[in-house]
């Protein structure tokens, strides 16, 4: 007769097994969530950058400003100068001063799928790069 109280071996693998198996599905859809909030955070991020660069424009006879210059100015603050939401953020500004680019490359493949850009039309794009862009959507705006 059986004296002991508790769960046998076998009941215990079937309980892990069990878990692994609802593990091995959730995970993957997890990741996915998670670099589609960052992609949507990093457009929003360019959206407000693109904004500050409307008004660092306004102040500065219709010249465009780099990172530190908008975030010297004011119009932005300083957690762009690193990684926000799985996404590093770059400006370019050419020499004449009147055009920019302003990129935004995930930091890794599992912080985002995607890198976009923006220039001063203001709409933003999947990169031209066709391994960071969707299928045919290599610099295409961002629908």
């Amino acid at each position: 007769m059986k004296t002991q109280k508790g769960f046998s071996l076998l009941e215990l693998l079937i309980v892990v097994a069990i878990i692994l198996i609802i593990a091995t599905i959730a995970i993957p859809s997890l990741l996915r969530s998670r670099q589609s909030a960052n992609e949507t955070s990093a457009v929003s991020n360019m959206r407000t950058l693109n904004t500050a660069q409307v008004s660092y424009s306004s102040s500065n006879a219709g010249s465009y400003g780099g990172m530190n210059d908008l975030i010297a100015a004011g119009f932005t603050d300083t957690r762009f100068t690193t990684p926000v939401s799985g996404y590093s953020y770059t400006i370019d500004v050419d020499a004449s001063g009147l055009g920019y680019t302003l990129y935004a490359n995930a930091t890794s493949t599992n912080t985002g799928r995607y890198d976009y850009y923006t220039t001063p039309d203001y709409v933003i794009r999947y990169t031209s790069a066709t391994t960071r862009a969707p299928d045919g959507l290599a610099g295409e705006p961002v629908r």
